[in-house]
């Protein structure tokens, strides 16, 4: 299928409007080889998706590994690729272990937001992806979300070293676009009034769900020509099962308000014929702000119905009735190229 193009803010870095999400094949480890987490990748690039993101917390270095050992085997020009900085891998016992990772690699994580922390960062994900550039570089959580009554210190000291770091690594040409990936809508509209940033990769805060953002950050980020990439846009499962046992949300047990809601968006997507899934995919590319959607993926089988929902008709009708019942704004579609 063809996947449109998309341009990070004004950088020149164009995704495709699905992305591949590099987290699971980190953090689930062992379940998934290496051969058949480099079949998964092979299978999205043949699909069509041309922009992969992935971290060094994820798996503590296994999904840049596992993201890089398939890239190298493709044409470097025709993808886009992310990574993060803000934690810096060390032997296992310098650092913490990330409890939701169940790799088996021998590192363990330090934060670091310094100016000189980026440059280490970047230099270790270029020799863990075995790659000889990286397009786009991420803060990575520096929200409430991540570090509750640190998170000012955190801040700041992001905004004296890592940010500045980024903003200069742009200026001299060694990446081409630079923003953040977190959980919170206020820490981007936070780095909007210090930094010129071409995108925020934003989990779970511009969904189906939850639309805050229209009303504070998205606004400005059309200002500042800065774009938003959409991870976590089933939030954390939530819009994809039906079964309240398996119902997560930001990875933890859905709460009753969240999830009656949840509910009542399923039900008018029964109503029209439409998969919630492919209502969820779809909502947040309706804003020419967004540039991509990035779920994470753990199997040939969740690619390839990714995929199928994201090309799913949609009527309009359907966002009509969401949004008449208060249960998702209606986003007028616009062309983006």
């Amino acid at each position: 299928m063809a996947l449109g193009l998309r341009e990070l803010g004004k950088s020149g870095v164009r995704v495709t409007e699905l992305g591949f999400g590099g987290a699971p094949i980190g953090a689930i480890g062992g379940c998934v080889t290496d051969a058949d987490a480099h079949k998964i990748l092979r299978q999205a690039y043949d699909a069509g998706i041309r922009y992969f993101d992935t971290a060094p917390l994820y798996g503590h270095g296994l999904s840049e590994k596992r993201v890089g050992g398939f890239l190298q085997t493709v044409d470097r020009d025709s993808f886009a690729l992310s990574t993060k900085i803000g934690r810096l891998l060390v032997p296992a016992d310098e650092g913490t272990r990330y409890a939701g990772m169940r790799d088996e690699e021998p590192f363990s994580i330090q934060y670091d937001y310094s100016y000189d922390a980026v440059r280490r960062s970047f230099d270790a994900s270029l020799s863990r992806l075995g790659l000889s550039r990286i397009d786009v570089l991420l803060c990575h959580d520096i929200d409430v979300w991540t570090h509750g009554d640190a998170q000012p210190e955190v801040f700041a000291t992001a905004r004296n070293g890592a940010l500045k770091a980024l903003s200069d690594m742009r200026e001299e040409g060694v990446i081409r676009a630079f923003g953040l990936g977190v959980n919170e809508a206020a820490v981007c509209s936070e780095v909007l009034d210090l930094f010129k940033v071409d995108c925020f990769l934003l989990a779970g805060r511009f969904t189906l769900l939850e639309q805050d953002p229209l009303d504070h950050l998205i606004p400005k980020c059309i200002e500042n020509e800065t774009s938003l990439i959409i991870g976590g846009p089933y939030n954390s499962g939530l819009l994809a099962v039906r079964e309240r046992r398996r119902a997560t949300y930001d990875y933890k047990p859905v709460d009753d308000t969240r999830w009656q809601k949840a509910e009542a968006i399923k039900a008018v997507c029964d109503v029209h014929g439409v998969d919630p899934r492919a209502a969820a995919l779809q909502y947040p590319l309706r804003h020419p702000v967004t540039a991509a959607v990035i779920p994470g993926v753990i199997s040939a089988s969740e690619l390839e119905t990714n995929l199928e929902l994201v090309a799913a008709p949609i009527p309009d009708a359907l966002w009509n009735d969401l949004d008449k019942q208060g249960l998702a704004r209606k986003i007028d579609a616009k062309t983006r190229g």
